[in-house]
């Protein structure tokens, strides 16, 4: 039968009641009796039934399976009785006289605008009879969707000790409200009649659709006001049709809420109400409708909103001194460091500031103890440059033994003819030429006038000792894939346009850098740049088996001098290639090519790539075998499929080579082997799948434009020094290890990072600080070697409690996340999920034993500084790099692995929750530019769940280093009007991929918020703007939304509970074995 709504009623016609939600066969239970009571036996024929709500049953059950549950045989017509009747007969039976529980409060109401879904609701007692009107301070009872599971009973198991305990934080449904009828049974004819006339069928599309969400009521069969009748291909229709793939969050299920007019109603005795109301009695207008309202409130879930704004408030007060050794601001907060003897925050980030004198006592707790390094960081403009300091030939002053550089923390001793090491207590003599008195309390009297002696980050010449080659200005190398696919989809053109714009269309390259362009498809084009050239002189050269650069004088440039040879050989590089055929690109050609013109001087390889290379060197084959994903084989695929990347990246490393790389692909390109020369040259890669110029374009220049214009340096060395009794384990980052100390780098920029896991080999003394020192040797780009030390000492512990008090969450699931993606490799991704969240439950059971003992058991207890742990475990085992499913595909896996290995720990924030602005409701001075700190000021952020977000209004999400516009349902007209220029949501043109420039202070406003919250980049990233409900890209916008479910895994609300769960089975003395949780 048709399940689709009447036509609407004629004007003044009052509204019908609202329908039982479309759900399975309907089926009621009653609640468990008390101890001692009967349950009450069938209604007498010819009796008055008892006004109860209907409560459908899930599928394939009846309302007679649960003890002390009674259901009738026959279901009574629905009809309203007098209001003292109902109260009397509610849960009356012979010789009974059990009190009815207080009815709880009421919930508040849905916001405007979200669907109308039945919240399950105990019937008060005097509530008015059902389509009497209602009385001031009266509750009228409301439909309820069947509850998740019955009721555990009292000792049953550990969630029913944990409903009874978690003081709200329950993760079991409600039992049946009172009052409510019971079905007939399935099969009964009764039942097939109610059932074809209310509910969908078995093989309807509401019933066959997706299954509900936990936080999201069912999919209704009814088509959803305000939603076109047809969905795009992909895309979830709101009417509930079948879904296909593993996407579970369903948009639509959030449509705004319908008008009466399309209101499904029944009249008294069960019948369908005709439009025209013929037949009804007076009715009150319906109440709204509110959402299934989780047992635990979301919005009380910690969130890394609060703790950033906390953090901020904190540090925008007054400058962080580092001479404080805790207390360090978070990384996503804006503050500035004075060096007062340890190094910055933004150089090096340990994961605790109380290190524990022991291993057994590090153990005890499971916290990860290392740090992240990033020695080039950028510096705030507020703060002080890092000193440079020149020691002559002699050099700087060392440690003869550990060969540990001096630093504030070295002690002088002996009037200050000796010093003792801090790293390893070796006593040294001073220099003769270095000797200075000391003052009464061990100082030397010119340690203020000395940076080496009193800041914690310093940077030395350095000396012939240090450099094994003369070092030359940096040459940067864009090597641009011209194949027929390249000039297809536009890359050749955004790539030539986008190199113009980083070259002159800011600060252009670093001080001393030269520039060099290769194109290539089935042979490599070579360019002449000299400035005595009118143009660009090409030269071709076709046998790439022996590959060898023809240019020797003008192959690479100065960009100032040969501006106008580049600028012409960049605008004609389109038209040069737009009737080319050929469709393999020689990528391998390119890489010995580079280290042929480069093996002298060094330098950096931009390479623009679109296809797999299957010609010349290198040459690879598709391997990709969809039968292998999501399965324990599928980590073969992430191994490359030969070493000869690897062992041309070897050789860019020992000259000084590093490597960026930029794929466009349309088709699999095997990117874990390709990958090899981003990863082992300490470069990075990029990834646009499907690059459209006009869609992606301004994301790329923007990318290409921070990348050439940040900090750089060339063949680099890097080593961590610790203090006796620890040492250095794991290194973690794009780097080349030869030894076990030393980390070659053949190219660092300011937001290389490299993390470092450490081990102990003794017992650390309790009374002393615990010293680490990393020492950067480079090159600059401007040809100067140069060395760069941090220095950090933190205090030593024996407490627990001293340990999770100033841990850095930050920095600990930076680290673990690199950790996890190197494991990747030898290990299946299902056993790395596990592990990830065995390592969460361990740390917050360890802060429960050791710091919470006295706690109730069934509360559930979060130290302050990993309070976010959870959330950002959760957001790593959705990324697309851990998370499983046969859907992601493997070069979006290994995209996302190279991404989280070469992360900074400030942009690792970003990744694991986005940031999510409202720019609907701006007040005062939000969106305008604070004078005090130079900065816009921002709205308070929204939080990433759908249900979070006002349909009447718009939010600005990035983290990813796209940006969305997100526009509601509901937004106002005046809105769009001074936002974009439209005067309604269906005119907004999705395709614009910028923000608009109006003469409007809103739209001044978004502007500025926007290019505020991608700090990292020189311009816009591409805009993508999404309406709720319309467009497509909706679903991917809601795989976005961490705390919701989604990308095969739980909500946030569902995986702390489990955690919990888990904590309560570690420190129960004794028990039962409960299987361990997993999600796939």
């Amino acid at each position: 039968m048709n399940n689709m709504p009447p036509p609407p009623p004629h004007a003044g016609a009052q509204r019908p009641p609202p329908p039982p939600p479309p759900s399975s066969t309907p089926g009621a239970a009653r609640p468990p009796m008390a101890g001692g009571q009967r349950p009450p036996p069938p209604a007498p024929a010819g009796s008055q039934p008892l006004p109860q709500a209907w409560s459908p049953a899930p599928p394939g059950t009846s309302g007679a399976q649960n003890p002390g549950m009674v259901s009738q045989g026959v279901n009574p017509p629905y009809r309203p009785i007098p209001q003292q009747q109902q109260q009397q007969q509610q849960f009356q039976q012979p010789g009974a006289s059990t009190q009815l529980p207080p009815r709880p409060p009421q919930r508040p109401m849905a916001p405007q605008g979200f669907p109308p879904q039945q919240q399950q609701q105990q019937l008060y007692q005097g509530a008015a009879p059902y389509g009497a009107p209602q009385q001031s301070g009266q509750q009228r009872p409301m439909y309820a969707p069947p509850p998740s599971q019955s009721q555990p009973q009292q000792g049953h198991n550990d969630v029913a000790s944990l409903t009874q305990q978690m003081s709200g934080m329950a993760m079991n449904q409600q039992p049946p409200a009172p009052g409510m009828a019971a079905s007939p049974p399935p099969g009964s004819q009764q039942n097939k009649q109610r059932t074809r006339r209310v509910y969908p069928t078995a093989s309807s599309p509401a019933a066959a659709g997706v299954p509900p969400v936990s936080g999201y009521p069912p999919v209704s069969a009814m088509q959803m006001p305000g939603y076109p009748g047809t969905c795009a291909p992909g895309y979830p229709s709101p009417a509930g049709a079948p879904i296909t793939g593993p996407q579970t969050f369903v948009p639509g299920a959030q449509a705004p809420m319908p008008s009466s007019s399309a209101a499904y109603a029944r009249g008294a005795g069960g019948a369908p109400v005709s439009p025209s109301g013929a037949g009804r009695p007076p009715q009150a207008q319906p109440a709204p409708y509110e959402p299934p309202k989780p047992r635990i409130d979301p919005a009380q879930m910690p969130t890394p909103i609060s703790v950033h704004m906390h953090d901020q408030e904190i540090h925008d007060e007054q400058p962080y001194s580092t001479g404080l050794k805790t207390n360090v601001p978070l990384a996503s907060t804006n503050f500035t460091a004075i060096d007062d003897g340890n190094s910055n925050p933004r150089f090096i980030r340990l994961t605790m500031y109380s290190v524990p004198h022991t291993e057994e006592l590090l153990k005890a707790t499971q916290l990860p103890l290392g740090m992240v390094v990033q020695p080039l960081a950028d510096l705030a403009p507020t703060e002080e440059p890092v000193k440079l300091i020149d020691f002559g030939e002699e050099g700087p002053i060392r440690c003869m033994r550990c060969k540990t550089y001096i630093n504030p923390y070295m002690v002088f001793i002996n009037g200050g003819k000796h010093f003792v090491c801090n790293i390893c207590r070796h006593e040294n003599e001073v220099p003769d030429d270095y000797f200075c008195n000391l003052d009464m309390v061990g100082r030397r009297l010119d340690s203020q006038a000395r940076p080496e002696l009193h800041n914690g980050t310093v940077e030395f010449v350095a000396t012939k000792d240090f450099i094994a080659r003369e070092p030359h200005p940096a040459t940067f190398v864009f090597a641009i894939d011209v194949t027929w696919g390249a000039v297809q989809n536009g890359m050749v053109a955004q790539a030539a346009a986008a190199i113009k714009d980083a070259l002159y269309g800011g600060r252009g390259l670093p001080v001393g850098a030269k520039v060099a362009i290769i194109t290539y498809d089935r042979s490599a084009h070579f360019y002449g740049l000299s400035p005595s050239l009118e143009q660009a002189q090409m030269m071709v050269v076709p046998d790439i088996h022996d590959m060898f650069v023809p240019i020797h004088e003008g192959f690479a440039a100065d960009p100032i001098e040969s501006r106008h040879v580049i600028e012409g050989l960049l605008d004609s590089l389109p038209s040069m290639f737009v009737q080319n055929r050929t469709a393999e690109p020689v990528l391998g050609a390119v890489v010995q090519a580079v280290h042929e013109a480069l093996r002298t001087s060094g330098g950096k390889l931009f390479a623009f790539h679109t296809a797999l290379p299957t010609f010349g060197p290198g040459s690879l084959k598709q391997r990709d075998d969809p039968k292998l994903h999501n399965t324990d084989k599928e980590r073969t695929l992430y191994e490359p499929q030969d070493s000869f990347y690897r062992d041309w990246a070897v050789k860019l490393v020992e000259s000084g080579i590093s490597c960026n790389l930029y794929t466009f692909p349309s088709a699999p390109m095997d990117l874990a082997t390709l990958s090899q020369l981003s990863t082992v040259t300490s470069g990075e890669l990029y990834s646009y799948p499907g690059f459209d110029g006009k869609r992606d374009g301004r994301r790329f220049a923007a990318d290409l434009r921070a990348d050439v214009e940040r900090s750089y340096g060339s063949n680099a060395v890097l080593r961590i020094r610790t203090s006796d009794g620890l040492r250095v384990d794991e290194h973690y980052g794009n780097l080349f290890m030869r030894n076990h100390v030393d980390v070659e780098l053949a190219g660092v920029t300011s937001d290389t990072a490299i993390g470092a896991l450490l081990q102990y080999d003794g017992r650390l003394d309790e009374k002393q600080d615990v010293y680490f020192q990393a020492a950067l040797l480079y090159t600059t780009s401007d040809g100067q070697r140069r060395i760069r030390v941090h220095n950090i000492a933190v205090p030593c512990t024996t407490l627990i409690g001293a340990m999770f008090r100033n841990a850095e969450v930050d920095t600990s699931m930076n680290l673990i996340a690199k950790a996890a993606v190197t494991e990747a490799l030898s290990q299946p991704l299902r056993s790395i999920r596990e592990r990830l969240s065995d390592r969460c439950v361990q740390i917050l059971t360890a802060y429960r034993r050791n710091c919470a003992a006295g706690s109730p058991p069934g509360q559930l207890i979060l130290p302050e500084a990993f309070k976010l742990a959870p959330l950002y475990t959760l957001s790593l085992l959705k990324s697309p790099a851990i998370r499983g499913g046969a859907d992601v595909p493997i070069d979006q896996r290994i995209f996302h692995m190279c991404l989280l290995r070469q992360l900074s720990v400030r942009k690792s924030m970003d990744y694991f929750y986005p940031t999510i602005v409202p720019v609907h409701a701006l007040t005062g001075n939000q969106g305008e530019i604070d004078e005090k700190t130079g900065l816009v000021v921002l709205p308070t952020f929204a939080r990433a769940s759908y249900t979070m977000l006002d349909p009447a209004g718009a939010y600005l999400l990035t983290g990813d280093g796209s940006l969305i516009m997100w526009l509601g349902r509901q937004v106002p007209a005046q809105f769009l009007q001074d936002a974009l220029g439209v005067p309604s949501l269906e005119q907004v043109d999705i395709m614009q991929h910028s923000l608009p420039e109006l003469d409007s202070a809103l739209n001044r406003k978004i502007n500025a918020i926007a290019r505020q919250i991608l700090p990292t980049r020189a311009g816009f990233a591409s805009l993508q703007i999404i309406r709720q409900g319309i467009d497509q890209a909706e679903v991917q916008f809601a795989t976005k939304l961490i705390e919701d479910r989604n990308s095969d895994n739980m909500t946030y609300v569902d995986y702390v509970c489990a955690v919990h769960r888990q904590i309560q089975v570690e420190v129960r003395p004794k028990g039962p074995v409960e299987p361990k949780w997993s999600y796939n």
